[in-house]
């Protein structure tokens, strides 16, 4: 059977079209509610602050980061990282990624099985990623010589794949308790709350994008490898 890789060359380009799209979308989307004012006043760090207190975790720190849409929390230094610009905001958009990122220090703090998980993956991929493309490059370029060094690359690229997709849970977990909490707690009002789930929901379709992304490469890999091996 003759493999063509064709087809799925295609849905990769369309992954990436897709991505970019959506990527803009919620780059305006947090534009947009960023330019909202909070009806609580409260800012994205005394929102953080506040989550952390409400779950009894006194052991994580709320600190600014440079750049935009770089929030994100790190479970080795245990701190909740929110960009400079959310850190300070006192909007819909701000309250929603702050409370996000806050959402994965209570997945921490409680031991969610699926952070845990993907927390354990990290090492080996933060090894893999530095020489896995020179792998795949080889593999490509001796397809006709060997299959073994593409055989590897599609291995350990599945490994990222997989880590894209354990990622999944993990986001839409912190998505359901940051939105959970901020109604719960009357940080956001019914408006408000609406446009935080809106751009929550942005979010996490970058997260969905990737990981089909990663599939279809991952897949278009796996065409090459059996088409060369079909035709020898």
């Amino acid at each position: 059977m003759y493999y063509n890789a064709s087809p799925i060359y295609f849905l990769v380009i369309a992954a990436m079209i897709v991505s970019w799209l959506i990527q803009w979308r919620l780059r305006s989307k947090m534009t947009t509610y960023g330019q909202i004012g909070l009806q609580s006043g409260l800012s994205g760090r005394q929102i953080a602050e506040l989550m952390l207190a409400d779950h009894g975790i006194t052991d994580v720190r709320v600190i600014s980061t440079e750049g935009r849409l770089t929030d994100h929390y790190n479970p080795t230094d245990k701190t909740v990282n929110l960009s400079e610009v959310v850190y300070e905001e006192r909007s819909a958009a701000a309250a929603a990624i702050a409370a996000h990122e806050c959402g994965h220090a209570v997945q921490h703090a409680t031991a969610y099985s699926m952070l845990q998980f993907r927390s354990a993956m990290v090492p080996a991929l933060s090894s893999v990623s530095t020489f896995m493309p020179w792998i795949l490059l080889a593999g490509v370029v001796m397809i006709r010589t060997s299959l073994i060094p593409l055989g590897v690359g599609i291995a350990l690229f599945s490994l990222t794949t997989l880590f894209s997709f354990v990622t999944l849970p993990v986001e839409f977990d912190a998505s359901r308790r940051a939105l959970a909490w901020i109604d719960r707690r009357g940080i956001v009002t019914a408006k408000e709350h609406a446009m935080a789930k809106d751009a929550l929901w942005w979010a996490a379709m970058t997260y969905v994008v990737a990981a089909i992304s990663s599939l279809a490469t991952l897949l278009y890999y796996v065409s090459l490898f059996m088409g060369s091996r079909d035709r020898r």
